[in-house]
């Protein structure tokens, strides 16, 4: 800027520069309903940062070779958790208020002659502060991006290790987290050759109004989704953003806190998942119970033990004996009428029964296998003893 406000107009304007950025926020409040519903300290803080940018423009004119140091001068008068609360177009809209407060009042604070020159320092100096501000941002973003990567890999990393610690929940929350039920965790393998897989499942989760954490535990996606009523919907988007091989989803919880226990259950539910080739993707970690437990898991175990084999034996050993005799004869209803002298028509009530105590149905060959597998691991339960 060659030609700049006299000596007298800058002091005037210094002198200004107080009550000028009291009628900018005055404005402010006038002209914006957002600004309105601040805090009081927020709103002290635009304050401070409209006075800090009229004394930098002041040294800006005195000194037009020096590049103005916007950053510091300006933006350094707030806390930086000014930035966490105003977006960037408030900002600027703060910015707009502020010059053409400044401009309104031109004639009153320049010295005769001076009006153009002081005009023209508000443009060019606004066009500074439109530039800083971007800067400001940008940084904030891109350190704030930094930060809630690390974040949201510990938070990950702390639930596939099983931690149900309180500070979860509000760790959580900084990365915007709100959902307190139902919570799932989905886990499978990392895509190849995906430039950013974590943008990818959020977009996806995010699509359907899903809160959503996303982490990669050595070489597995782990995806922990919470929200909506509904999730399956949303575990079946996401499955389609993981690499080949199974995907297994953890049982629904009630809440982040205990959302460690999904992830063990999917994370066992994948070791075991190959050995069931033809699960579907994706898969519930309850759906591979049998597989889980011959893998050695023992959540597996129990599970199968306390909801299979145990509503079984309390059941009678009319409704055991005859899920033994259909799983003995391949689901052949007569035969198995015929093997325990009973009429077919008592094998299918006894089935019915067996059915809505497990959720198992014995003709079925997947029920089938599962009550296999929790019969023969209950007969090698000798710690509980349940067939004595």
């Amino acid at each position: 800027m060659t030609d700049r406000p006299s000596a007298a107009t800058l002091r005037r304007l210094e002198r200004s520069s107080g009550a000028l950025a009291t009628q900018a926020v005055a404005r402010m409040d006038d002209e914006l309903p957002w600004f309105r519903t601040m805090p009081a300290d927020q709103r002290s803080w635009v304050t401070l940062v409209a006075q800090a940018g009229l004394a930098s423009l002041v040294e800006w004119c005195r000194h037009p070779g020096r590049p103005p140091r916007l950053t510091g001068e300006v933006f350094g008068a707030a806390p930086r958790e000014l930035v966490r609360v105003v977006a960037l177009k408030q900002t600027v809209d703060l910015i707009r208020v502020t010059v053409e407060t400044l401009e309104d009042h031109v004639t009153s604070v320049a010295e005769p002659g001076d009006e153009e020159m002081l005009r023209l320092a508000v443009l060019q100096f606004s066009r500074e502060v439109a530039f800083a501000t971007a800067h400001v941002y940008a940084s904030f973003a891109e350190n704030r991006g930094a930060w809630d990567a690390r974040l949201e890999a510990l938070l990950v990393d702390a639930l596939v290790r099983g931690e149900r610690s309180e500070e979860i929940g509000g760790r959580a929350a900084a990365l915007g987290w709100s959902a307190l039920s139902p919570v799932t965790v989905v886990v499978g393998a990392t895509p190849e050759g995906v430039a950013d897989p974590h943008a990818a499942v959020r977009r996806a989760a995010r699509a359907l109004r899903s809160d959503v954490l996303v982490g990669v535990h050595a070489d597995q996606l782990v995806v922990v989704l919470g929200g909506p009523e509904e999730l399956p919907p949303v575990v079946a988007r996401v499955a389609e953003e993981f690499g080949p091989g199974p995907v297994v989803s953890g049982p629904v919880v009630d809440g982040l806190g205990r959302a460690g226990e999904s992830a063990a259950a999917a994370l066992a539910g994948l070791r075991a998942a190959r050995a069931w080739p033809e699960a579907p993707r994706p898969v519930s970690a309850d759906a591979l119970l049998p597989e889980r437990a011959l893998d050695g898991d023992p959540l597996a175990r129990a599970a199968l033990r306390d909801e299979v084999a145990v509503p079984l034996l309390a059941a009678g050993s009319g409704v055991l004996e005859t899920v033994r005799a259909v799983l003995g004869s391949g689901g052949n209803l007569e035969a198995s009428a015929r093997a325990i002298f009973v009429h077919p028509n008592t094998v299918r009530y006894r089935l019915k029964r067996a059915a809505e105590l497990t959720g198992l149905s014995a003709t079925d060959p997947r029920g089938a296998w599962t009550l296999q597998v929790a019969l023969a691991l209950a007969h090698l339960d000798r710690e509980r003893s349940l067939w004595e």
